[in-house]
């Protein structure tokens, strides 16, 4: 029987925001199946690959994806029969690219494409009787991620007053990543007590953080303080803080506009000074989208300050794209890039992307987006990739579970051979 593809088919499925979302499913001609299911981000890069959506507004209010699924089942996966995807992903990707001829897959839709080159992965992986993050990583892959896990959620993830769009914690202080993920479960739950006995909500929002209406951005570092300690962990040495300002969603003018959450309005300057307030005041380890996508200037002034201090991370301004993440690291631009795949819109220009990391001795980190689905790709993927870092958001919501629930299952399967290191202060 024979590893070649037989079969391509896709269909329309729901993600985590209830919004419809591609499925694929690739048959090889020996009866195994890879299958895969896209995600969709809502907070989202100018420069991103271009998600195709029916724009139908008698269907899902617009927001279907008929086309993008007709685009597979009749003009990609037609094209894609009879190949073989063991070692081939490079090529199947590049073949794809080049059907849909466009600079930013914006033809086809990046949602095609991924849907197809994840569940190629998948096929190939099972044909050669491996695990995902062994085939796409090597039979050495076994660094499991450090869990950056949302805590809080603010700005277009949620309904109230916060500027900035992620409060997460990270267990730096964990021997390993079962601990790790304890570490958090303890220290959300202790934070869903605190808010509870405060009177605010415990409602939370698209990737599982609580979403209370709060004074400030200063109150959400506060209460987490508060987490932390009350599940019994010292802060900033066995759980810390990471941000995800998310500064586009708030700059306006050409200024960032806090008056949300009664900050008033910040120029460039004025957010560096914030930030380092921050890092005197919190024990916070990165900093991800501090300021616009377009402030370029901004960024490296921003990496020069405290880069030395701090994971200084580019996701609007760098979008998984090879060739942005070059200029980031030729012009000291920030010092780590958040890997999400339906940026670019391939696992091959993903894995392009995790080289020349690698090659600056940049960090990354493995990222999901807020509308997601119980597909684990990104799991195998962050262990595969070896970076030690991962974002799933918060320990709620099944969606995001099914990322951390993969990864135990890998820990266990790697047994004494499993590697677990904290990535912002040596081995762990």
């Amino acid at each position: 029987m024979s590893n070649h593809i037989k079969s391509i088919q896709a269909f329309e499925i729901l993600d985590s925001r209830g919004n419809p979302t591609v499925k694929v499913i690739v048959t090889l001609k020996n009866g195994v199946v890879g299958q895969s299911s896209v995600p969709s981000g809502l907070s989202t890069g100018k420069h991103e690959a271009v998600e195709i959506r029916d724009h139908d507004k008698h269907r899902y209010h617009g927001q279907g994806v008929k086309t993008a699924v007709e685009n597979i089942n009749f003009i990609l996966g037609p094209k894609l029969i009879d190949l073989d995807p063991i070692d081939h992903q490079a090529d199947i990707d590049y073949r794809m690219i080049e059907i849909d001829g466009s600079k930013n897959k914006s033809k086809l839709g990046a949602n095609s494409i991924l849907g197809i080159s994840q569940a190629i992965a998948c096929a190939a992986a099972k044909a050669c009787n491996l695990s995902l993050y062994a085939y796409l990583g090597g039979i050495g892959a076994s660094r499991l991620p450090m869990p950056m896990v949302n805590i809080l959620n603010g700005s277009k993830h949620a309904d109230n007053n916060l500027d900035f769009q992620e409060f997460m914690i990270v267990p730096i202080g964990a021997p390993n990543y079962s601990e790790a993920l304890r570490y958090t479960v303890e220290t959300f739950k202790s934070l869903g007590q605190i808010l509870r006995e405060k009177g605010y909500n415990t409602n939370v929002g698209d990737e599982g953080g609580f979403a209370p209406q709060l004074k400030n951005n200063e109150e959400a570092f506060d209460l987490i303080i508060r987490a932390i300690e009350k599940a019994n962990f010292k802060p900033g040495e066995d759980v810390a803080i990471a941000i995800d300002p998310a500064a586009s969603s708030f700059y306006k003018k050409n200024e960032y506009d806090l008056s949300k959450s009664g900050g008033g309005n910040k120029s460039t300057s004025d957010m560096i000074v914030f930030y380092e307030l921050c890092l005197k005041n919190y024990p916070i380890v990165s900093i991800e989208d501090g300021l616009d996508e377009n402030d370029w200037q901004g960024f490296h002034t921003l990496t020069a300050a405290i880069g030395h201090r701090v994971q200084i991370v580019g996701d609007d301004i760098l979008v998984t794209n090879p060739e942005f993440i070059q200029r980031a690291i030729d012009e000291k631009t920030c010092n780590a890039v958040l890997i999400k795949l339906n940026q670019i819109g391939t696992v091959t220009e993903a894995i392009e992307s995790v080289q020349l990391c690698r090659n600056a001795a940049w960090n990354y980190v493995i990222s999901h987006r807020s509308g997601e689905t119980n597909d684990t790709f990104i799991a195998d993927f962050a262990v595969a990739m070896g970076g030690g870092q991962i974002k799933s958001g918060s320990v709620c919501r099944g969606e995001r579970i099914a990322k951390y629930n993969r990864l135990l299952e890998i820990e266990a399967e790697l047994g004494k051979g499993a590697l677990f290191q904290n990535p912002f202060k040596g081995t762990k």
